[in-house]
């Protein structure tokens, strides 16, 4: 059995239907992904793009609040139309009328975000700090979300059958807790509906969010590309045989077919989940997601970039905002200085911000949980989120960027550090001595340092151990004691002055 076709077999039992029935052309009726639904919203202030399925050269006629959009199905039963802006607030009913009639109910007009990663978003707010008293404050009919299921699979899924879901006390256990934090707070301060489409799926790595093909036309991604071949050429050489397989056999392919149908085997989730609303009316993506991928932290400089620019330009919405959390603190904390390949793809995800427009950061290195990698707290991180949206999108006047490390000097066996972003002065939270750096010398050995805050705003940074320092490093380990911020609450952003080569630089 070829690749190819084993790869078609991977499909899961909806997207294996829907293909189907794309294939044999049964379309009796109009029909529109699951996107599309009751108590959807749409995004404001912008023409949103509406799609489905027909008969070939079937008339289609799009009508909300009394304007209509028609179109024609093309030959292979496809249709689109771009409805006009529609002013916010609702409900609205949504029409889409061909031989049959699909009407969708209670249609809101507002703010609508992607909400994506891996399992920190995924997790609910069932599983979150104070989940009791989130339910039972959860009276919001104008918040809106939808959650995606779990398909990894070569081959695009066109629709599934999740539905939307107005937010109230009984349903708000299963939303995205960083979305819905996120959501409300932006819902309580524009006072507009709110629209969440949750695709986060636990443990995935960013390759699987991608197209195939983009990975392949980059030398840097060949490794882990043939990696990935040679699991899919071993397992049709095993389906091949049919039943002529050992007990060994059989139990190897099938460990084979659970990773190839998984979350991190390139594209799977490119195609089984994110092609069904790709191209969905959107005002941006709030995006959790990084430890999956810490072992090959230098690698993800350059693929999560990546991925964010094949999401927009598949959207077709320009440089959406894109907006991400930093990776948390996690793991035991060590007594001295050293290596970190958490520190490392924090890093990564740092540096995207001067890849790509429109991006920003939310820091929680102060808010992880050592002992899970999961922290309960996911009210703080969804309100960090929001402030970067509040501030950049919706041109609210507060403070949204962490504090950045921006450049240093040496002054007699001292290193001065200057900052970016330190609204209203520093802040150090507990005791006053600064915690959490790190200095060295030519010889590359860290160890702790004295650090103090300066009448000017800068910070000093010494040790008696270092007699000519070249370097500072501030949070650089999986769990660092940290405790310095901006006076407007945020936490300085987890730094290095150098450059040196790190633990995962060879990792591909």
């Amino acid at each position: 059995m070829r690749t190819g076709t084993w790869r078609r077999m991977q499909v899961s039992t909806l997207a294996g239907m829907t293909l189907f029935a794309l294939a044999q052309g049964v379309r009796a009726d109009v029909k529109l992904p699951n996107v599309f639904g009751d108590h959807m919203v749409l995004q404001q202030g912008q023409k949103n793009k509406v799609w489905g399925l027909a008969d070939a050269g079937e008339t289609l006629v799009v009508s909300i609040d009394g304007k209509d959009q028609s179109t024609t199905a093309a030959a292979d039963g496809k249709w689109h139309v771009m409805i006009e802006p529609v002013p916010v607030g609702g409900p609205y009913e949504l029409k889409v009328k061909g031989k049959n009639e699909v009407v969708f109910h209670d249609v809101l007009v507002g703010e609508v975000w992607i909400c994506s990663g891996q399992s920190n978003m995924q997790w609910s707010v069932n599983s979150s700090t104070d989940a009791d008293l989130e339910r039972a404050a959860a009276k919001y009919p104008k918040i809106r979300m939808i959650n995606f299921p779990n398909v990894g699979t070569q081959e695009p899924v066109w629709t599934h059958d999740r539905k939307w879901q107005v937010c109230t006390p009984e349903t708000v256990g299963g939303f995205s807790a960083v979305g819905y934090f996120f959501g409300r707070q932006l819902h309580q301060t524009l006072d507009v509906p709110i629209g969440m489409i949750n695709n986060a799926w636990g443990g995935s790595a960013c390759e699987a969010w991608i197209r195939r093909d983009l990975l392949a036309k980059d030398e840097k991604y060949k490794p882990m590309l043939d990696r990935w071949a040679a699991m899919e050429s071993q397992l049709a050489e095993l389906a091949a045989k049919g039943n002529d397989l050992t007990d060994e056999q059989k139990k190897q392919m099938n460990g084979l077919r659970g990773q190839l149908a998984g979350n991190h085997r390139p594209a799977n989730i490119y195609n089984g989940v994110l092609k069904s609303h790709l191209g969905y009316g959107i005002k941006g993506t709030i995006w959790y997601q990084g430890e999956s991928n810490a072992g090959r932290a230098y690698q993800y400089r350059d693929l999560f970039p990546l991925m964010i620019q094949n999401w927009r330009d598949e959207w077709a919405q320009g440089d959406f905002p894109f907006y991400w959390v930093q990776l948390a603190d996690f793991t035991a904390e060590r007594p001295e200085p050293g290596d970190s390949d958490w520190a490392e793809l924090r890093e990564a995800q740092t540096m995207t911000m001067n890849r790509l427009p429109n991006t920003g950061e939310a820091v929680i290195i102060d808010i992880g949980e050592g002992k899970d990698i999961h922290p309960m707290n996911k009210v703080d991180v969804g309100r960090r989120l929001a402030r970067w949206a509040l501030a950049k999108d919706y041109k609210v006047n507060i403070p949204y960027h962490s504090p950045q490390y921006k450049s240093m000097e040496k002054q007699a066996g001292k290193i001065m550090l200057t900052f970016d972003h330190v609204d209203g002065g520093w802040r150090p939270f507990d005791v006053n001595e600064l915690r959490g750096f790190s200095i060295a010398g030519e010889d590359q050995k860290f160890v702790w340092a004295t650090a103090r805050i300066l009448p000017d705003g800068k910070i000093e940074v010494s040790s008696d151990k270092v007699a000519d320092p070249v370097a500072v490093r501030y949070a650089w380990a999986n769990n660092p004691v940290v405790n310095l911020y901006s006076k407007a609450g945020l936490p300085v952003t987890p730094f290095r002055t150098d450059d040196w080569p790190g633990i995962t630089i060879n990792n591909k």
